[in-house]
């Protein structure tokens, strides 16, 4: 109703000459959830709760730094041999590393607790105390859910906390893609009943699959370099004393080193049990003289640095999204910070990663030569679904809906009529139009590309109406990548026509 006035003036009144508008929400948002040294704002604790951060720099403010690894060793006549100890290893801070390394920007990071008592999966769902995937339940943002901490538990206890991911994503929020990791995937497959690939597939469950993509093999990664390991990165400092004058032993009997200076490395050596120990001196010294004090170093500097692929596919799903988009599919895109992954995998190998019986693809990441190590794959877990077997279709879907779904709160509640019908359906083509000209819907014309109804008699019912639903329909042809290129060879007759 016109309001009325009754002092004579003049008056302004503004209308609005636009409709409301769509806007696109995030699509590379992923949140890690899992272990750090710390989690802390000021004096406020963060533990189990999702925090955002924008770059490695915020990470290390509010939760630390990197895990203090250590490794067992023990002689073995004139070898020795290695072991990492249980419970001192974590994957969190190594794969946020590497999600900035290939191009990560925001996400969330949920801590579950510090390094001291190992990994839980009870703490990494969180279930019992609202933490872990539990915690962001409550957080709108994240797109993504990446938890590499999963593949330091048992088999079957990380295929729990993968299905718990993949029912978070498909099931609780319906806004969010997991990407997993292959429990044991920086072994070769053997095709026996111990095939990591194998028991993945069955560890992963049968639901909420196209919410979900799997990654195989790990990396060999250059997160960790040389200055990040010492000697106190061995438990057991009295056998590494033992390995090193086992060594020096050994150069005197051949001639190679005189008795004096064995001697005084013996010395250096014996400081590395000493509690005032400057740890920087007796490093190089012990680098300078003895070769198998280095190969120590160097061995678990590489095991270190094996790490699961989903931070850097991570930080892959953001580089593409915010260079192309989401529609394109985070595939034939280099890995970086990555000297290989740890298994090589021919293209007759990939067949049955791409392509089983079970429709669980399992996306390989392969070496090319001359173009490094790319991912080369682009498959959700449902493949043999005609509608979600790609991730980027997946991925643009829930971009849509959730886009459209923010965009239509403001019309809750209007008047159930042909006008608010109108103003819906226009807004919605006009976002769908947006998204077809950039390339994330196919077709030659809109209409081929989208559809949008809503109204009496097309959508809804007269008691559709008095029920209070009005109901839009939503139809749209999602750009899927050409994963086969087949190219077709024939002779013709010299000079011949067609």
């Amino acid at each position: 109703m016109a309001k009325q006035y009754a002092t004579p003036g003049v008056y302004i009144e503004e209308k609005s000459a636009f409709s409301n508008s769509v806007v696109s929400v995030g699509t590379a948002v992923p949140a890690f959830i899992g272990y750090t040294e710390r989690a802390a704002a000021g004096k406020r604790d963060l533990t189990n709760t999702p925090k955002r951060i924008t770059s490695l720099v915020e990470f290390l403010s509010f939760f630390g730094g990197a895990p203090k690894t250590t490794f067992s060793i023990e002689a073995d006549g004139d070898n020795y041999s290695l072991s990492p100890d249980d419970g001192t290893d974590f994957m969190m801070f190594r794969s946020i590393q590497l999600f900035y390394a290939n191009g990560g920007g925001a996400c969330y990071v949920v801590s579950v607790g510090d390094y001291s008592n190992g990994v839980s999966g009870k703490a990494l769902v969180g279930l019992e105390n609202g933490g872990g995937i539990t915690a962001l339940l409550k957080e709108q943002e994240p797109t993504m859910v990446v938890i590499p901490d999963a593949v330091l538990l048992e088999a079957a206890d990380c295929g729990s906390v993968q299905q718990a991911m993949l029912k978070h994503c498909g099931a609780d929020t319906r806004s969010r893609f997991a990407i997993l990791d292959v429990h044991g995937g920086d072994s070769a497959r053997t095709l026996l009943d111990d095939d990591v690939v194998t028991g993945a597939r069955e560890a992963y469950g049968n639901n909420f699959l196209d919410f979900g993509a799997s990654y195989y093999p790990w990396l060999n990664t250059t997160i960790v370099s040389s200055d990040d390991v010492d000697f106190t990165n061995v438990s057991n400092l009295d056998g590494l004393a033992e390995v090193l004058n086992n060594e020096v032993d050994e150069n005197v009997a051949a001639g190679l080193v005189k008795s004096e200076k064995g001697d005084l490395i013996k010395g250096e050596i014996d400081k590395v049990t000493a509690d005032d120990c400057d740890v920087y001196a007796v490093d190089n010294v012990l680098k300078a003289v003895s070769p198998v004090y280095n190969d120590i170093l160097g061995t678990m500097k590489e095991t270190l640095n094996v790490l699961p692929p989903s931070g850097a596919i991570a930080g892959i799903y953001t580089l593409v999204d915010s260079s192309v988009g989401v529609f394109k599919a985070p595939a034939n895109v280099s890995v970086s910070s990555v000297v290989g992954p740890t298994v090589n995998i021919t293209a007759d190998e990939q067949e049955d990663l791409n392509l089983p019986l079970s429709g669980k693809a399992v996306n390989a990441i392969r070496p090319f030569v001359g173009k490094g190590t790319l991912v080369w794959g682009a498959r959700t877990l449902d493949g043999n679904s005609g509608d979600w077997r790609y991730i980027n279709v997946r991925r643009t879907m829930i971009m849509l809906e959730q886009s459209i779904k923010f965009a239509c709160e403001p019309y809750v509640f209007r008047p159930n009529d042909a006008n608010t019908w109108l103003a819906v359906r226009t807004m919605i083509k006009n976002f769908l139009r947006n998204q077809w000209q950039q390339g994330a819907l196919v077709g030659a014309s809109e209409d081929e590309a989208f559809n949008v109804e809503c109204g009496l008699g097309t959508t809804m019912t007269p008691q559709d109406i008095l029920d209070g639903y009005m109901k839009v329909m939503v139809k749209v042809a999602i750009s899927r990548p050409a994963e086969f290129i087949v190219i077709t060879f024939q002779q013709k007759m010299p000079g011949g026509g067609e």
